[in-house]
């Protein structure tokens, strides 16, 4: 069957996103393109949202992500038929502007190939070389138009490589309930004002559920015999299989732990605590003012490779932002049940100034990620790139 004729229709602008978290940001981008510009389109590579917001999606890995370097090589050949069939597109439709969105392993070799094929490029959300693999600027410098950063001290990085950065804020300002109150999210969710909640956030990945939520389970239970007015409540990332946490939950045997599914941010407001895998929903707590401890585990090959790889004191947004540990952080082998437990029973009601000292530090953390109106900005960014190419 012949292929659609795709050189009758005006040029796209593309986008290239990976996960879960760059399909949210993806979708706020597109939503502030279609304001901008509302005849635009666009097409690429996400998820559900981004489809949601108006994108033609090429395909949707999203639901694959996978956690490390030796966890990731299984995908890599899922991820080598999604760069033909991206470069393909890039080829026979040369859009106005490729759009990148975190994801670099991936992302960075499209751009070579865009730039090859006289595209400009856009990273948005762009990789963290503040904090490993610094000697990928040169790809940038090479291979990127127009760096839009997330982060206030992304920018001096790229000034001094002399690659052309703008400093748009972080995208979850846009989407965060920032102004969503403790009562309003109990009601949401239908949890009992007068309970100690714990909330559960264990990951949006296979790898991170199985690595992460039994020491998880094995703190509410060690938390439950402490008090047994407490209450538990785990939020189930939508790339989760459901089956895959029951069966967790069935051979933990207690305490009784409550599924939700759709309400992350209700939870993570209404929780007094959160018990929370590392990674974008830690910053996600913090600007909702949350206090959590925060923990992570990847397999022995992928941690020896990171700890030659980073530049980073600690792994945690919020620390990281903060530049101090505002947040407890658990690794690898300090990730057990008793130590989740100890800190975040310290949290609850053994240390009050513990709890006082991190909603504080959250609002510092706030206020240097910039206003609202992020998908705006970087929208506009995106199209003064695309008609300058």
């Amino acid at each position: 069957m012949a292929s659609p004729d795709r050189s009758a229709r005006p040029a796209p602008i593309m986008l290239s996103v990976g996960e879960a978290s760059g399909d949210l940001h993806g979708a706020t981008l597109c939503r502030a393109l279609r304001a901008l510009e509302p005849d635009v389109r666009l097409v690429g590579m996400g998820g559900g949202r981004m489809a949601a917001a108006g994108v033609e999606v090429i395909l949707d890995p999203t639901a694959h992500a996978a956690v490390g370097t030796s966890e990731a090589l299984g995908r890599i050949p899922s991820l080598y038929r999604a760069y033909r069939l991206m470069g393909q597109r890039l080829r026979d439709e040369r859009p106005r502007a490729l759009v990148l969105i975190d994801f670099p392993e991936f992302n960075l070799r499209l751009a070579r190939r865009a730039r090859r094929a006289g595209v400009p490029v856009v990273y948005f959300v762009p990789p963290q070389l503040w904090a490993w693999r610094r000697g990928r600027v040169r790809q940038m410098a090479q291979r990127v138009s127009q760096v839009l950063a997330v982060f206030p001290f992304e920018a001096a990085l790229y000034e001094h490589h002399h690659i052309p950065v703008e400093f748009v804020g972080h995208p979850l300002l846009d989407v965060l309930p920032l102004d969503l109150a403790r009562d309003e999210a109990r009601r949401r969710i239908q949890a009992d004002p007068g309970h100690s909640l714990i909330g559960l956030l264990p990951g949006s990945r296979r790898e991170e559920i199985a690595r992460l939520l039994p020491p998880m389970l094995d703190a509410a239970r060690r938390l439950a015999a402490a008090d047994g007015r407490r209450r538990f409540v785990l939020g189930l990332a939508p790339t989760v299989p459901r089956e895959q946490v029951q069966a967790h939950l069935r051979a933990a045997g207690g305490p009784p732990i409550e599924l939700l599914s759709g309400h992350t941010y209700e939870l993570m407001v209404a929780a007094d605590v959160l018990l929370i895998a590392s990674g974008t929903a830690t910053l996600e707590a913090a600007l909702l003012g949350t206090p959590m401890v925060l923990c992570y585990r990847v397999s022995r090959t992928t941690e020896l490779i990171a700890r030659m790889l980073t530049h980073v004191e600690w792994i945690g947004l919020p620390n990281l932002i903060a530049g101090r540990v505002v947040a407890p952080e658990l690794i690898q082998a300090q990730v057990t049940g008793e130590r989740l437990a100890a800190e975040a029973g310290r949290l609850l009601d053994e240390d009050p100034v513990a709890a006082t000292a991190q909603r504080a530090a959250f609002k510092e953390v706030r206020a240097r990620l910039g206003e609202p109106g992020v998908g705006r900005r970087a929208a506009l960014a995106v199209l003064r790139t695309a008609r300058a190419g």
